[in-house]
């Protein structure tokens, strides 16, 4: 790994300005993801990860959107980026992989099609190169029977095959950076293993920066070398996959791997976060978790906590690590 991040991103605020009131998505979030890397952001559906993810291909409407900071990739500064330069950055810098590829892949073109079109887009290639290219992608991503597999429709394949097919389009033009947006969700256990094991070994094999982003922490243990966890639009926690799971410092963390179901606890009640996340439009003047945190105090409602050190690579946002660094 080099000291430049392939991804660099500084103070990103997203703000969504279509409704009745302005929507505070993701509020001054701070990351990098060095090259080689695989970075998990964790946490409860709306606390921003998707939003965080879209930015880094620019991909929030212009018209509807306010966004602050900056957010560079691959030495691009991606909120700059706008008409060709945009459309060359996706996809052969940088590309996703979405939640659900039924709704992804464009169902009038077969897989094939796609992703030889895209490959000719990016690429000086003959029509013929580019379909060699797509079939060595669905033989590397192991989909069974790729020379028929490229002539099908993506409903007519399973949603095993048609993730695997949407992991061939995204790596269709050799990116640096890989973004994948809940990649498994939609998937049975057994086929979910299988995709993870795949974007684990197709990223060591090419060398990809990635951010996953997931709420299941069982999945980032799998794949990422390291954790942030989300809450509210902000980064609360940061840390190697070792120090989120051995030692979490935020009360949102901690929550969320007691909330986990694990072999010990059979017949045991899941030990749940209460209440639910705050409203996005009306965000709370201090910590926004502080009204379901049972540790929150007087002091966790005027404003939102400082970032504090806790070692090498790991820090958290809590009142209480403020407190404890301060004695």
């Amino acid at each position: 790994m080099t000291d430049i991040p392939m991804i660099d991103i500084r103070d990103l605020n997203v703000t969504f300005t279509g409704g009745r009131k302005p929507v505070h998505a993701v509020n001054g979030v701070t990351l990098s993801v060095q090259r080689g890397e695989v970075l998990a952001l964790l946490g409860e559906s709306g606390s921003g990860k998707s939003v965080t993810l879209r930015s880094l291909l620019n991909m929030h409407p212009k018209n509807r959107t306010k966004l602050s900071g900056s957010v560079v990739a691959a030495g691009q500064d991606i909120l700059k980026l706008s008409g060709r330069g945009l459309a060359d950055y996706r996809g052969k810098m940088a590309s996703m992989i979405f939640q659900e590829p039924l709704l992804a892949l464009d169902p009038v073109y077969t897989v094939g099609a796609q992703i030889t079109e895209a490959i000719r887009r990016h690429e000086p290639v003959s029509s013929a190169e580019a379909h060699a290219r797509a079939l060595a992608l669905l033989q590397k991503v192991k989909i069974p029977s790729p020379e028929r597999r490229l002539q099908a429709f993506p409903h007519e394949m399973s949603g095993g095959m048609r993730q695997r097919a949407m992991i061939a389009l995204a790596l269709a033009c050799n990116p640096q950076i890989l973004l994948a947006d809940e990649p498994t969700t939609a998937l049975d256990a057994t086929v979910q293993i299988q995709i993870l094991l795949l974007l684990r070994e197709l990223q060591r094999e090419l060398g990809l920066s990635v951010i996953l982003v997931t709420h299941d922490i069982g999945v980032a243990v799998e794949v990422a070398d390291r954790v942030a966890v989300m809450y509210a639009g902000r980064i609360v926690e940061t840390g190697s996959v070792r120090d989120i799971i051995r030692n979490p410092r935020h009360p949102y963390t901690q929550g969320l791997l007691a909330s986990r179901a694990h072999d010990a606890m059979s017949g045991a009640r899941l030990d749940a976060i209460p209440g639910a996340p705050p409203d996005l439009a009306a965000l709370p003047p201090g910590c926004s978790f502080a009204p379901r945190c049972k540790h929150a105090a007087a002091a966790c409602l005027v404003a939102p906590p400082e970032v504090v050190e806790i070692g090498p690579g790991h820090a958290a946002r809590c009142v209480r690590l403020t407190e404890a660094v301060a004695a």
